[in-house]
């Protein structure tokens, strides 16, 4: 597995990173306990050294999975775990919104130290922007846990541009995490400029589109109740219909590199920009070890006109969330 860092920040990690909220929530009931810490141990004896996680996985489990899991091999590994959403921390009990106020940060800090069996935190990301909260004084909490040793590296996720400018001044940005795939390029335009100007590395979440780019999702695929998936406009029927040329296209370029689609989506990415670092999520072992195949295939510039050129075609039906959700990307 490759090395790479995150912007001029220093932090090394593998190229690839694994993404664990899916093994808690979001996709439907949480995965056996015990065998998400094998795939997780198994994903660090294949190479892969950043781990993310977040106290709203579950919340909470989630993080104490991670923890549970990483911490005979704690010395070689990258974790980053988030903050931002208002939760309850006896019940766990999401509120209405959420809290980036700094008292609360810290409190947040605290609890994931414990759940993660660490004494630091490697990237703490905003999970959100919070716009009652001043990003200076987000920025500035965090400062404060980097200077007392309980945090090493200041992350955003979902922010614009002028959140990224005003904490990267206060406290260096290391990473911004967003959506980023071939069916979400938002970040093109303004954030992936930003970003290399600033020396900030991207690690783009759902760099799958939640599945859908593997080629394994099909118009009459169903999710469990509580998959997240049964509620975003880009995933109804008629989406996945309209949706499917980019999956034929990842098909093609597939075949021609005795590659999956899967593959050739993660390699994509890989070729945009040298820090950045995707985090594809998944419960199954086959999965990983075929994810972790995408560091090793080459796409030449030629390939990626092509992808592009034919990309630019096929026009993606359906938001990426819910409007809801939609509603907390920062500017």
């Amino acid at each position: 597995m490759q090395i790479r860092k995150l912007g001029n920040s220093g932090l090394e990690v593998s190229a690839l990173g694994l993404g664990c909220m899916g093994m808690s929530s979001a996709y439907g009931p949480a995965a056996d306990k015990q065998e998400m810490i094998k795939l997780i141990r198994t994903a660090v004896e294949r190479g892969i050294t950043f781990f993310d996680t977040a106290e709203a996985y579950g919340p909470f489990v989630n993080e104490e999975l991670v923890g549970e899991a990483l911490a005979p091999v704690r010395d070689q590994v990258v974790i980053a775990t988030k903050f931002g959403f208002d939760i309850d921390p006896d019940s766990g009990r999401r509120g209405s919104g959420l809290n980036c106020h700094p008292e609360h940060i810290r409190q947040v800090a605290e609890a994931a130290l414990k759940r993660l069996n660490t004494d630091v935190i490697d990237l703490f990301y905003q999970h959100r922007v919070d716009p009652d909260v001043p990003i200076e004084d987000v920025a500035g909490a965090v400062k404060e846990l980097i200077q007392e040793g309980k945090v090493k590296h200041f992350g955003l996720s979902e922010a614009g541009v002028q959140t990224i400018r005003r904490a990267h001044a206060v406290q260096p940005v290391t990473a911004l995490q967003s959506e980023y795939s071939l069916w979400t390029r938002d970040p093109e335009a303004e954030v992936l400029p930003t970003l290399a100007e600033l020396g900030i590395g991207f690690v783009p979440f759902s760099p799958l589109g939640a599945g859908f780019l593997t080629g394994k999702i099909d118009t009459t695929t169903t999710f469990h109740s509580t998959d997240f998936r049964n509620i975003s406009p880009r995933f109804t029927p008629e989406a996945r219909e309209a949706n499917q040329a980019l999956v034929d296209l990842l098909s093609e370029v597939a075949e021609e590199k005795k590659a999956t689609p899967a593959q050739i989506a993660l390699a994509w990415l890989l070729a945009q920009e040298p820090w950045i670092v995707p985090i594809p999520g998944t419960t199954k072992l086959h999965r990983l070890i075929e994810n972790i195949g995408a560091a090793a295939v080459e796409l030449t510039a030629d390939d990626l006109r092509q992808i592009d050129s034919a990309a630019a075609k096929i026009t993606v039906q359906g938001a990426r969330l819910p409007e809801a959700v939609l509603k907390m990307t920062g500017r």
